[in-house]
């Protein structure tokens, strides 16, 4: 939006002081809510910095384009202007101006009535998971072998950091699906380290595939979606499918542990 390099813009994250109020990062809002806001922000700047650079190019600031850094005039791409210089020609003067811009994105949305129904979402996003798995009717052990994650992100605006989240949502979701188990009694967690809470460790991730189907949405930034639980959500219901389909067992409570499996597979003790 603002056509200036990546590498020049900075994020500061969770400093009250500079940041304006938000309701929170939850819901797999950040990217629609947070990007969408600071898309009207950059939007407002671009504003500013044309003006400022319209007295140095002497065209109208309607006539500018930004990109790659410059502010130019359109079809004439030779009279330009770098970004930088337009913002200290703007500033490093007699009543000179700095360069700040503010924005609040409120989607449109639809609150439920008192029969539940409306629509409190801009835009969804949707996922499909597969797991193929070992089962040791011995011992009752799960093996994930391969998980197979597929998800409509709108638009990946970073498709590395994407596949990274779905990453560590499919490692957390196993974990909820095969091991972890939070014990409490009498107001004391019983679990309370890594010695007694059994979360997977890299050597127990199966194969990952991930696809990230581009759909484009419209009221996204730039067309993208939310996709911060999709990559967790699934996954222990595709690992609950496989085991019925490779045990013929349907388990309805988590984690599906050996222990579990093995009781489910030999049954009661005799004369239980």
């Amino acid at each position: 939006t603002l056509g200036i390099p990546l590498d020049r813009v900075d994020v500061v994250n969770s400093d009250t002081a500079v940041k304006p109020w938000d309701v929170g990062a939850h819901a797999s809002r950040t990217t629609f809510i947070a990007g969408n806001a600071a898309r009207l922000a950059a939007e407002k700047l671009r504003g500013q910095l044309l003006a400022m650079a319209a007295a140095e190019l002497e065209a109208s600031a309607e006539r500018l384009r930004a990109a790659d850094g410059w502010i130019f005039v359109a079809g004439e791409p030779a009279r330009r202007i770098a970004y930088d210089r337009a913002a200290r020609a703007g500033h490093l003067r007699e009543r000179g101006q700095t360069l700040v811009a503010e924005a609040f994105y409120d989607p449109p949305t639809e609150m439920l009535d008192k029969d539940l129904r409306g629509n409190v979402s801009a835009t969804y996003g949707f996922a499909a998971q597969a797991a193929v798995l070992d089962v040791e009717t011995a011992t009752g052990l799960i093996r994930v072998r391969r998980l197979v994650s597929a998800h409509d992100v709108g638009r990946a605006l970073n498709p590395l950091a994407a596949e990274g989240q779905i990453h560590g949502g499919i490692h957390m979701g196993l974990g909820y699906a095969l091991s972890e188990r939070l014990v409490v009694e009498q107001g004391q967690v019983l679990t309370a380290s890594f010695m007694d809470y059994a979360i997977l460790r890299a050597g127990d991730m199966p194969e990952l595939v991930v696809r990230l189907i581009e759909s484009g949405e419209s009221e996204g930034p730039f067309g993208a979606k939310g996709l911060g639980e999709s990559g967790v959500i699934p996954v222990s219901a595709a690992v609950a499918n496989a085991v019925k389909d490779a045990i013929g067992v349907r388990f309805t409570e988590l984690p599906i542990t050996p222990a579990a499996v093995h009781a489910a597979l030999t049954g009661p003790p005799a004369g239980a």
